[in-house]
């Protein structure tokens, strides 16, 4: 197997103290699959981890993402993954938390879904002790980003940043491709009430023609379908268009 893509260090700013750890990374063809693998570690530095709002701590891990090489259109759009992409480099896109309004809960959250209120990461990612990238680690040690990662912007010659589990790229392309999900007017029917801010997944809604992106946060450039990452909500694709490759993210 070819490998297209050699180690990478990349060391960016923190707001805090940052942690340094050598990106590992290949890109491999298998059969019909097209397979990144990584030790989970990003091309950039690392926010200190575990820090005040987050106890876990990082560990490289054997993971590897594939997708379709050719990616083909579905008859029907998927819902409900958890990893919504990969980085380029080999780091897990997954957008969505495991806690929900909880009035019994810490902080009025836990990971009890019966309330049908998801906290949304980027209302405030520093409650949840994300570093400068949008990221942070979860209890098994995976880094992944909530959001878009400024120093892996900088370091692509390219807008293309990662893919999705359908095999479609995903790009980021600032003030050019725009989300077409705005926030909900009036105030929540159930608890915790309160007008719609932003601070829970349901607080917002597709508004078709709002922007240029369709609902999974994608949009056809020429007869090529691509997903965008955006500045603003859902960041990543929350939906995908094409025939996903169910084993899309495995660990090793």
């Amino acid at each position: 197997m070819k490998r297209l893509h050699a180690a990478i260090l990349f060391l960016g700013l923190l707001p805090f103290a940052a942690h340094a750890h050598e990106n590992k990374s290949s890109v491999d063809k298998m059969g019909d699959m097209t397979c990144i693998s990584s030790n989970g570690a990003p091309n950039h530095a690392m926010g200190k981890f575990p820090n005040r709002a987050n106890p876990n701590s990082f560990r490289e891990q054997t993971l590897q993402f594939c997708f379709p090489s050719q990616p083909q259109m579905a008859a029907k759009t998927t819902y409900g993954l958890m990893s919504v992409g990969v980085s380029v480099t080999g780091v897990a896109i997954r957008p969505y938390t495991a806690g929900y309004y909880d009035p019994n809960g810490r902080r009025g959250i836990s990971h009890d879904p019966s309330s049908g209120w998801r906290q949304q990461a980027m209302d405030n990612p520093r409650s949840l002790g994300m570093d400068a990238q949008n990221a942070h680690v979860d209890r098994s040690g995976l880094y992944h980003y909530h959001g878009v990662s400024p120093d892996l912007l900088a370091s692509q010659k390219t807008t293309l940043i990662g893919y999705a589990p359908d095999g479609f790229e995903i790009h980021h392309n600032a003030g050019s491709q725009t989300s077409s999900w705005r926030l909900k007017t009036g105030e929540r029917a159930t608890a915790p009430f309160g007008a719609y801010d932003g601070k829970f997944e349901e607080d917002f809604e597709y508004v078709a023609g709002a922007g240029t992106l369709d609902a999974c946060n994608g949009t056809d450039i020429g007869g090529t379908y691509s997903y965008f990452a955006t500045d603003t909500y859902p960041y990543f694709p929350r939906c995908f268009k094409g025939i996903v490759n169910p084993n899309f993210m495995q660990r090793h």
